[in-house]
């Protein structure tokens, strides 16, 4: 059966598609201070990314929403954001429910944080499920389309296994945290989680065409980047899929650095197929690589001023940051834990530039961990 080894036990669940279905979820949720949620999206499949499905475990009970069905969900978020939340892999979720309806959690426990800060090499749903439970999640829930209507049983057992076991899954990392002294980490880590899905995903920028290694263009190969990217935007926006499924930035790329290179329309596009959308999609590429060529690229939008804050770092600021750089490293395998949960490369950059700014860079226990290390201690 798909989602589960046959000794292990799927759990039942109720669907929800319709309005009437609703209040004996929003009833069980005003009667618990938590719930584990996690979300379905179909980001592989459409333009524009949408939830899709909604999982919940509510006291014992898996609870499935259609989020694509007409159902008025207000009462639900009303409910959702006064309770703690257990979850996997928030980040995603969290971003994509805020774009969707403002939502903020109120508080969290991820799993896949608490894995990685106990340094669990495989910190994925999957991996730990079949590691403690003996589950194992069938790869195919991870790549289905779960805007396709009626979603399948098999598809729904699965959505319930990502919540049925998280709560168990929390109570066995949450004892091994409190054995490595680690309980505070995990509190910064999803108070910062929580903070970082209220931003939502990054708007469009006039300058996201920029894609590559197109710091390397200047002339021609830049205005016929920017015009098949553009295309490729606007084709995926038409056949209402993701722009990877048009072509890849890979693909552009080869088709700005050819006109670079002074090829005419004819030689950059010698060689080129769409696919099975070839015959359909081939006479607009060819136009936009036309436009591109016939563009002055300094009439393209200018990159923005370089932000002071990211300067380039002086010699000295180089050698802190790499002394700092080390003494990561070394802390980190004293602790066992990856060396960029303590800092990540553009963290250390800004350690480097300001040192006295290490408690806004990092959260308290990362800062803590560096404070007083040779690199931060003299200075």
């Amino acid at each position: 059966m798909l989602g589960v080894k046959v000794e292990s036990r799927l759990p039942a669940y109720r669907l929800i598609d319709r309005p009437d279905q609703l209040p004996p979820l929003l009833a069980a949720l005003d009667r618990v201070k938590e719930v584990s949620l996690d979300t379905e999206a179909d980001n592989m499949y459409h333009f524009k990314t949408r939830v899709c499905l909604l999982q919940f475990l509510v006291s014992g009970q898996v609870y499935l929403v259609d989020a694509l069905a007409p159902i008025d969900l207000d009462p639900l978020w009303a409910r959702l954001e006064k309770l703690h939340l257990v979850m996997h892999g928030s980040d995603f979720d969290l971003r994509l429910l805020h774009d969707r309806c403002g939502f903020r959690a109120k508080s969290l426990f991820d799993t896949m944080l608490a894995a990685q800060l106990l340094n669990r090499s495989r910190f994925g749903l999957a991996a730990l499920l079949e590691e403690h439970f003996g589950v194992a999640l069938d790869k195919d829930g991870q790549k289905a389309n779960w805007s396709k209507r009626p979603i399948t049983p098999q598809l729904l057992e699965y959505a319930s296994l990502d919540v049925w076991h998280l709560p168990a899954l929390r109570d066995i990392l949450k004892r091994e945290l409190a054995k490595l002294g680690r309980t505070a980490w995990m509190e910064q880590q999803c108070r910062a989680q929580i903070e970082a899905g209220t931003l939502g995903f990054a708007p469009p920028d006039e300058n996201d065409w920029r894609v590559g290694h197109s710091e390397r263009l200047r002339g021609a190969g830049l205005s016929v980047l920017h015009a098949v990217w553009h295309w490729r935007q606007e084709t995926a926006e038409r056949l209402d899929v993701p722009p990877f499924k048009v072509c890849s930035q890979d693909f552009l790329m080869k088709l700005a650095e050819a006109a670079e290179q002074g090829g005419t329309e004819a030689e950059i596009l010698g060689n080129v197929h769409l696919g099975k959308r070839h015959p359909r999609l081939f006479p607009s590429l060819s136009a936009a690589v036309r436009a591109g060529l016939a563009r002055d690229p300094r009439t393209l939008p200018r990159r923005p001023p370089r932000d002071p804050a990211h300067r380039s770092l002086t010699p000295p600021e180089i050698a802190l940051q790499d002394r700092i750089k080390a003494d990561r490293d070394r802390v980190a395998k004293e602790v066992k834990i990856e060396p960029t949960l303590i800092a990540n490369r553009s963290q250390l950059a800004q350690i480097a530039r300001h040192p006295e700014d290490l408690d806004k860079v990092l959260l308290p226990w990362q800062a803590d961990l560096l404070r007083q290390q040779p690199s931060l201690k003299k200075l």
